[in-house]
């Protein structure tokens, strides 16, 4: 039987919307104006580090969205229970994958050629190894899989999502039972298109290098930092009160676990893949970390051990640090602050192998593209319940309860 928002125990309250407040309203309005005016500066200053910048901030905000979508997905396919109450605000992240849509297409009409010299056939006639790839790296084939990836993301967003907010409306568990299918043949589509878009987008910055575990490295930094938006999400509901009686801290606890678990993944796939290109020594696969070794980009190669992973790691290692809300969104703050420089690790080499560049040229792009991320997924959570309170399994999220 559909529960409904009349089943709920006396201790919970209806979720209603999520209402963003004047200040909160005013703050995505002024970023993504700011942001505008200075990505604008920043092209008529230096096209090449405005557009290397865009990329940065491109990947940083779209990963979080299509961290949402994966991890709904994945609830679905597991048919989780103890998620569901706070399901709603992952779906809202993609509420993003649109405007994400767009920025692929600005990217590659109007920034491509400043980021890929692969894009010049003067240079590719001139270098046998980008003639060996150019099969696949190419602008139309490029083109063609940009359209593809998305219009399959968004599909899948529209039917998952879609499902949930009508069983809000009629209580029907067949939407649920549909979800199931659907996030099988996400969670295969993702596995492949994710991993090819983090080639095209980031790894042929630098064509003649190549790794086959970038596709992993990508999805374990793009988990790690959703995690870390969520709990932060998450938290902010609770003090407001919107999700008294249906979110507790056995929530923070599962969240804080997935957010150390992928703190931990992510380290392991970076030393594997750095730990292989070591042990091979092959120029073409070395390059990518002797251009990573120079100067102040060696200094920003170990912040990332020691503040993507092992600050964070011994900060959410006691059982008391999972549970408690002040505590997860500080971890949860500077896991997303060294999400920004781990892409920016990846990009910007390729445009200076000496120095690392980060002043409002960067900030711009930055705050352009997050005010939307915040203006689309809070405009999402305010045209619909914080929390599915249909579901069948709400009661069994409810009553979670951590033990260990």
């Amino acid at each position: 039987m559909a529960a409904s928002a009349s089943t709920l125990p006396s201790g919970a309250v209806n979720p209603g919307h999520f209402v963003a407040g004047k200040s909160f309203k005013t703050l995505y309005s002024v970023a993504i104006f700011l942001g505008v005016v200075l990505f604008a500066l920043a092209l008529y200053k230096d096209h090449d580090r405005a557009w290397h910048g865009f990329l940065t901030s491109y990947m940083y905000w779209t990963d979080l969205a299509l961290g949402g979508l994966f991890f709904v997905a994945l609830q679905h396919v597991t048919k989780a229970g103890w998620s569901v109450n706070i399901r709603r605000i992952c779906e809202s992240f993609t509420a993003f994958l649109p405007f994400a849509a767009v920025g692929a297409l600005v990217l590659f009409f109007f920034g491509s050629k400043h980021l890929y010299i692969w894009m010049d056939p003067e240079i590719v006639q001139n270098d046998a190894i980008l003639q060996g790839k150019s099969a696949y790296l190419n602008p139309t084939f490029f083109l063609i899989r940009l359209v593809v990836f998305f219009g399959m993301w968004l599909a899948f967003s529209n039917k998952i999502v879609g499902n949930s907010l009508k069983q809000d409306a009629d209580g029907d568990p067949k939407w649920t039972l549909r979800n199931v299918p659907l996030s099988v043949g996400f969670m295969v589509v993702f596995a492949l298109s994710y991993s090819l878009f983090s080639v095209d987008t980031l790894m042929s910055l630098q064509p003649h290098w190549f790794s086959t575990i970038w596709g992993v490295y990508n999805f374990a930094g793009l988990f790690q930092s959703f995690f870390a938006m969520a709990i932060i999400f998450v938290v902010y509901a609770m003090k407001k009160g919107w999700l008294r009686g249906l979110v507790s801290e056995d929530h923070l606890h599962d969240l804080g676990k997935f957010l150390k678990g992928f703190t931990v993944f992510m380290a392991y796939i970076g030393f594997s893949q750095f730990l292989l290109i070591w042990y091979a020594n092959l120029p073409e696969e070395t390059i990518f970390y002797l251009a990573r070794s120079n100067g102040w980009w060696m200094a920003i190669t170990f912040s990332l051990l020691i503040l993507k992973f092992a600050v964070p790691f011994l900060l959410l290692l006691p059982r008391w640090a999972k549970r408690t809300p002040n505590h997860l969104v500080m971890v949860s703050c500077l896991i997303l602050a060294m999400q920004y420089v781990d892409i920016h690790w990846m990009v910007y080499p390729n445009l200076d192998a000496f120095t690392p560049k980060f002043s409002w040229q960067e900030v711009g792009s930055f705050l352009m593209l997050g005010g939307i991320f915040f203006w689309s997924t809070t405009s999402f959570l305010s045209k619909h319940k914080l929390v599915p309170v249909r579901d069948p399994r709400i009661e069994e999220s409810i009553h979670h309860h951590v033990t260990y």
